[in-house]
């Protein structure tokens, strides 16, 4: 078994890797769309500013920052 992709056009799909198997071999195909490639860090731009003018996670944050400036006073 072996996964490859692939690039539609029509009913056509072009593998853009050779599957490696004989000749005339009857194969079963499962289609599904790929995951989108995605570059390192891009989920957090994608939820930038979702917590943005919210009292109750600002007072979260609050309560972190000042933990860890005691934290960082005590060492």
């Amino acid at each position: 078994m072996k996964t490859v992709t692939g690039i539609i056009h029509g009913k056509t799909i072009e593998l853009t890797d050779a599957p490696n198997f004989a000749d005339g071999a009857e194969v079963e195909i499962v289609i599904r769309p790929s995951r989108p490639k995605r570059q390192p860090g891009e989920g957090f731009l994608r939820t930038e500013g979702a917590l943005a003018d919210d009292t109750v996670w600002d007072g979260i944050m609050e309560e972190i920052q000042h933990a860890r400036c005691r934290a960082t006073v005590a060492n």
